[in-house]
C-alpha cells in the first residue's frame, strides 16, 4: 500500500502541471483581460464585454493590448497608459515567461496577490473556504442520513412498488440540474412569487453578533437550509443506489444463509452481520462524495445564494479577468481533489483489508 500511495503521490505533480497549461492556454484566447478591464473603467464604458459583443476586438491573446486603433478601449488613452497597466500586471512579458514565473512560485505556494483587491490570494481563499466547506460538509452528510436507510429500505423490498416508485423519484431528481431546483427553491420559498419563509442570501443575518447562541444556530440553519438542499438533490441518488445494490449483494451471500439457517432473528442478521459488510464501501466513499458535492455545488450554489466562498469568488473572478485568483483558486482545487482521491483510497483499505489496490495495477 506504501507504493501505491508513493506513485499516486508522485502523479499529483506532472497532473496539476497539467492543469495549469490546459487553463492558462485557453485563457490567452479568452478576451477581455484585466488591462481591457481597466481601460473600460477608464472611458466609462461599463464592461469591456461590451465591445466585444459588437465584434470588435480579437480573441487571440487576450492579455495583451492590441496596437489597433479601431479598437474601442484604446481611443483616448495615451499608450504609456496601456504600457504602465500592463506592466502593472506583469502583462509585458511573453506567455512562457509569465507561464514558467507562475509555476516557479507555486512551487513555492506563493499564489500572488489578486489584481482587483489587492490582497494575497492566498488569505483570499483562507477566508472564503469555510462557506464552501460547511455547505460541501452538510450536503454530505444529510446526503447519508437520506440514502443509507432508504436504500436499506428498498433493498429488503426489492421489486415492490415503494421500490419503482421511489427509484422513479431517485431518477427525476438526479436530473433536474441543481441550478435549476436552486432558482425553484428561491421562487417558491424565499419572497419570488410564493411564500417568503427563508433568506434570499447570505449565511447570517445582520443581527448575527447580538444573537444568543442558540439564536445564532438557529439564522446559520435558517439560511443554510435552501443552499443545502439545492446541493444535496442530485448527491443523494447515486448513494442511494449503491447502498440498496451493497445490501442486495450481501443479502445473497453464504454467511447470510447460514445466520438465517441457526435461528438468528432477521434484524440480527441484517444489522448486526449484513450492514456491517454493505456499509464498508459506502462509507469509504465519503472523501469523495464530499468533494464531488464541494466542487460541483460551489460555484452555481453559492452564486444563486449570494454566499460568499469559494464558488463564487471563482466565479467573479473569471468575469473580472482575475487571473492570479483564477490559477490560484484552479490550483488548490486541483490539488484538493488529487488529495482527497488518495484518501478514498486509503480508507477503502482501512475499512476493507481485503481491497488490495496494489495488486489491481500488477
Amino acid at each position: 500500500m506504501a507504493a501505491y500511495i508513493l506513485r499516486r503521490l508522485l502523479l499529483v505533480i506532472p497532473t496539476l502541471f497539467g492543469i495549469m497549461v490546459v487553463n492558462f492556454t485557453l485563457v490567452q484566447f479568452v478576451p477581455g483581460g484585466p488591462v481591457e478591464q481597466i481601460i473600460a473603467q477608464l472611458q466609462g464604458g461599463g464592461d469591456v464585454f461590451e465591445g466585444f459583443a459588437g465584434g470588435g476586438g480579437d480573441a487571440e491573446g487576450s492579455s495583451v493590448i492590441e496596437a489597433n486603433d479601431s479598437y474601442a478601449g484604446r481611443q483616448g488613452l495615451p499608450p504609456e497608459l496601456i504600457a504602465e497597466l500592463q506592466e502593472q500586471f506583469g502583462l509585458d512579458k511573453p506567455p512562457l515567461e509569465r507561464f514558467g514565473l507562475m509555476l516557479w512560485n507555486y512551487m513555492q505556494f506563493d499564489f500572488g496577490e489578486s489584481y482587483f483587491r489587492k490582497i494575497d490570494v492566498t488569505e483570499l481563499v483562507l477566508e472564503k473556504m469555510p462557506v464552501s466547506i460547511s455547505l460541501g460538509l452538510w450536503s454530505t452528510l444529510i446526503a447519508y442520513m437520506i440514502s443509507i436507510p432508504m436504500g436499506i429500505r428498498k433493498a429488503l423490498r426489492d421489486g415492490s412498488r415503494f421500490d419503482t416508485w421511489t427509484s422513479g423519484v431517485i431518477i427525476a431528481a438526479y436530473a433536474i440540474p441543481s441550478f435549476l431546483f436552486a432558482i425553484m427553491l428561491l421562487v417558491l420559498f424565499a419572497g419570488g412569487s410564493y411564500w417568503q419563509i427563508f433568506p434570499l442570501r447570505g449565511l447570517t443575518s445582520d443581527n448575527w453578533e447580538s444573537l444568543s447562541l442558540f439564536g445564532k444556530i438557529a439564522d446559520y440553519a435558517w439560511h443554510i437550509a435552501l443552499p443545502v438542499i439545492a446541493s444535496t438533490i442530485g448527491a443523494f441518488a447515486t448513494l442511494t443506489l449503491l447502498t440498496k445494490n451493497s445490501f442486495l449483494d450481501e443479502i445473497k451471500k453464504q454467511y447470510v444463509i447460514t445466520a438465517r439457517a441457526k435461528g438468528l432473528s432477521e434484524h440480527r442478521v441484517l444489522y448486526g452481520h449484513v450492514f456491517r459488510n454493505a456499509m464498508l464501501i459506502v462509507i469509504a466513499g465519503f472523501p469523495a462524495v464530499f468533494i464531488g458535492v464541494f466542487f460541483s455545488g460551489s460555484l452555481i450554489i453559492e452564486t444563486i445564494f449570494s454566499l460568499d466562498g469559494l464558488g463564487r469568488l471563482g466565479f467573479e473572478a473569471a468575469v473580472a479577468r482575475d487571473y492570479p485568483v483564477i490559477f490560484g483558486t484552479l490550483f488548490i482545487f486541483g490539488l484538493m481533489s488529487l488529495v482527497v482521491g488518495i484518501l478514498s483510497d486509503i480508507m477503502y483499505v482501512l475499512v476493507d483489508p481485503r481491497i488490495d489496490f496494489e495488486k489491481r495495477e500488477g
